[in-house]
């Protein structure tokens, strides 16, 4: 199953890709480089960062981007305590356990 949305993330991030401004030559950032760069920035508490990077993709595929690393953040969480995806999540944003 994660192979499937990994492959459709992939073309998710290929279709939105930003066009490099003209005489930067530089490549152009995806979805998944903007939701990194945004939710470093807006962890560290730098709204200048996190509004570049925010003008980087649509809000759509920030959203998308930003979703996407919360899940994989969870999980990987998850594997490296031994325990849920759930139980890790909730104790992240203060919920009591079910």
């Amino acid at each position: 199953m994660w192979g499937k949305v990994r492959k459709a993330g992939g073309r998710v991030a290929h279709a939105l890709r930003t066009e490099t401004e003209a005489g930067e030559g530089k490549r152009p950032h995806n979805l998944f480089e903007a939701a990194a760069a945004y939710v470093t920035a807006s962890a560290e508490d730098d709204q200048e960062r996190a509004d570049e990077a925010a003008g980087w993709v649509s809000p759509e595929a920030l959203s998308f981007g930003v979703n996407e690393l919360a899940g994989r953040a969870v999980i990987a969480l998850a594997r490296e305590r031994g325990e849920s995806p759930r139980t890790v999540a909730r104790e992240l944003l203060g919920l009591p356990a079910e």
